[in-house]
């Protein structure tokens, strides 16, 4: 490898969960991500500027915890398709990815699969 090279290491974080709740109010819930420090444990705050679901081309900000370091990210809504899929890519001093959200209806509640790609 030369000097000027640098690898690019891609990971994925799949996860998936029943919740006993319709799909449309489990996709409203996720989908502001002012709230995600509710349920998301590295989410400790995010500005989106508005109330409710993000629609597509909205940009936002949100603060991690990052093993213990306060990381700013900003991100950009991809795919806004309610109630089904959510998507947001985001950028970053220490890594860049994207998040992304399927959700099916099943057995009357909701199945919901959160994808995390990133690039460090």
């Amino acid at each position: 490898m030369h000097a000027t090279e640098h690898s690019v290491r891609l990971e994925q974080i799949s996860q998936e969960r029943f919740i006993q709740a319709p799909i449309e109010a489990v996709y409203d819930y996720v989908t502001q991500p002012d709230r995600w420090h509710e349920w998301h444990p590295t989410s400790l705050s995010a500005d989106t500027g508005i109330t409710g679901s993000l629609p597509v081309g909205t940009r936002f900000t949100e603060i991690i915890d990052l093993l213990g370091i306060r990381v700013p990210m900003s991100y950009r809504v991809q795919i806004a398709r309610r109630p089904s899929e959510f998507k947001t890519v985001f950028t970053s001093l220490a890594v860049d990815g994207c998040i992304h959200y399927c959700l099916r209806a099943h057995q009357g509640g909701t199945l919901f699969k959160r994808v995390l790609t990133y690039e460090t």
